[in-house]
C-alpha cells in the first residue's frame, strides 16, 4: 500500500460501506457446521436487531433486544446534566425526534454474541445471543458512538466516538480497548483493509446544522480521511478530498465522505458525499478522483440542502463480490439501483422508502438495502437490477451486517 505524505488540516468550526467486504465472523472449519449465516438488521429507533436469512427470501429468524439495560442507562443519563443535554441533542438532531439505540452490529466468530454500538447511550455492548444478557459494556469517549468495523479475523472491532473525534479499537470478546486514534471532525465510517493491516476512517463533520450552502461549507469542520496502522494505531496518511474535488472543478461539492467501498483488489475506493446524488471513484495509487457518477434525481425530491436528513442525499453503497457491479442507496431520492462498474451505467431505479444502507447477501447474488422509511429490508438482484424480496423489520432499520448465530438459534426469552 503506497504511503503518502500526511496532511494535517485545521478544524474551521466545532461541531457532531465498507459494505462489500463481508465481516469476517466465520468460525473455524471445525465449528462452521454448528453455525448459521444470517443478516443482522439494526432497528435504530426501536432498540432491537432483527435476525433474518442471509439470502433468498430474507425470512425472519428472530429478534434481539439490544437495550436490555435501558433503565440503568437512563438513570445514569438523568443523573448527569451534561449527559442528559447530549442525549436530548441526539434525539432532536440526528435522531429526527427519536432516540438512537442501535447504529451498528457484528457477531463474534463463534456466533455466541453480537456487539452493538448504541449512539444515544454513547457505548458499545456485547449481548449474549442465547440469553439476551449483556456480556460487557464499553463507554466511548464523548457522548455518542457511531459506525463500526470488524477486523478480517473477527477478533477486533473499531467504533467511532463521534463527539470525541476518536476511534476506539476493542477486543471483540472482552471489550478491552486495544488502542485508539484521532480523526477528523465527527468520525463516521470505518473500514479494515482485507489483509487487516490498515483501518480507514471517514470524518463527515457537522451534518446537523442548516449552514448547507456551498459558500458555508467551511463551517462543517475538518472532514478528512485518516488511515492508520491496525497494529500500532499510528497514522499512516491523511487524505483531503477537498483538494481532489477542487482539482476536477467540483468546488461546490461537499468533501464529507459518507459510506464507501473498496474494489476487490483495493486499488480503488468508491464513495458518496453529502448532498450529492451519485458517487466518486478514487484511485489510491495516483491519489486522484478518476470518475464521477451522477445518478438520476427524483423529481419529487427537493434540491434544498436543508431538507436532506443529516446531509445524506445518498447513503449506502456496496459491491458485488466479483467487483462488476455497485449498488447504491438513493436515500432522499427514494430508490436503489445497481450500477455497472465498468460503464457506470445504472440499471432500473428500484423504488424504496428512504433506503439508508446497502450490503451484500450471504450468497453474493443480491444487494440488500434497509428501507428506513418503510421499516423493511429489500434484496435487489445484482444480475438483473430487479427487486427479488422484502421483509418487514423494526422501526427505522439502518445498518445491515452479515454474521452468524448457532444453527439452532432462536430469540432469547423476554
Amino acid at each position: 500500500m503506497p504511503v503518502l505524505r500526511p496532511r494535517h488540516l485545521c478544524a474551521m468550526a466545532a461541531a457532531v460501506v465498507l459494505t462489500v467486504t463481508a465481516p469476517a465472523t466465520a468460525a473455524s472449519a471445525a465449528d462452521s457446521a454448528a453455525l448459521r449465516q444470517v443478516l443482522f438488521v439494526g432497528n435504530n429507533w426501536d432498540g432491537t436487531a432483527d435476525v433474518i436469512k442471509s439470502s433468498g427470501d430474507l425470512a425472519k429468524i428472530g429478534r434481539i433486544n439490544v437495550i436490555p439495560d435501558k433503565d440503568a442507562r437512563m438513570a445514569a443519563i438523568n443523573a448527569d446534566p451534561i449527559k442528559w443535554i447530549y442525549f436530548m441533542a441526539i434525539r432532536n438532531s440526528v435522531g429526527e425526534g427519536h432516540d438512537q439505540f442501535v447504529d451498528d452490529m457484528y457477531s463474534t466468530p463463534d456466533g455466541k454474541s453480537v456487539v452493538v454500538s448504541r449512539p444515544s447511550f454513547a457505548d458499545v455492548v456485547s449481548i449474549d445471543l442465547a440469553t439476551g444478557k449483556i456480556n460487557w459494556r464499553f463507554a466511548v469517549s464523548g457522548y455518542r458512538s457511531d459506525h463500526m468495523a470488524v477486523s478480517p479475523d473477527g477478533t477486533r472491532v473499531a467504533v467511532s466516538a463521534s463527539t470525541a473525534n476518536t476511534v476506539h479499537v476493542l477486543n471483540i470478546n472482552t471489550g478491552q480497548q486495544l488502542g485508539s486514534f484521532a480523526t477528523g471532525d465527527k468520525p463516521h465510517e470505518n473500514i479494515f483493509t482485507k489483509d487487516g493491516k490498515y483501518i480507514w476512517n471517514m470524518a463527515i463533520g457537522d451534518v446537523n446544522t442548516d449552514s448547507d450552502a456551498p459558500w458555508l461549507d467551511w463551517t462543517k469542520g475538518d472532514r478528512h480521511l485518516t488511515v492508520v496502522d491496525a497494529t500500532t494505531y499510528k497514522q499512516v496518511k491523511v487524505i483531503d478530498m477537498r483538494e481532489k474535488l477542487d482539482a476536477i472543478g467540483l468546488t461546490d461539492y461537499s468533501d464529507a465522505v459518507r459510506p464507501a467501498v473498496f474494489s476487490p483488489d483495493e486499488s480503488k475506493l468508491y464513495f458518496q458525499v453529502s448532498f450529492f446524488n451519485g458517487f466518486f471513484e478514487y484511485d489510491i495509487a495516483t491519489d486522484k478522483i478518476t470518475r464521477t457518477k451522477t445518478l438520476p434525481k427524483n423529481p419529487a425530491t427537493s434540491d434544498d440542502r436543508t431538507t436532506m436528513v443529516n446531509d445524506s442525499r445518498h447513503h449506502g453503497i456496496s459491491m458485488s463480490p466479483d467487483g462488476s457491479k455497485l449498488c447504491v442507496a438513493g436515500t432522499m431520492d427514494d430508490y436503489a439501483t445497481v450500477v455497472n462498474r465498468t460503464t457506470l451505467q445504472e440499471g432500473p431505479l428500484v423504488t424504496a422508502s428512504k433506503p439508508y444502507w446497502a450490503t451484500v447477501s450471504g450468497d453474493g447474488k443480491s444487494c440488500v438495502i434497509s428501507e428506513s422509511g418503510a421499516d423493511q429490508v429489500t434484496a435487489i438482484d445484482f444480475a438483473t437490477g430487479q427487486k427479488t424480496a422484502s421483509v418487514a423489520v423494526g422501526d427505522h432499520p439502518q445498518r445491515v451486517r452479515l454474521g452468524h448465530v448457532a444453527a439452532d438459534w432462536t430469540s432469547p426469552s423476554s
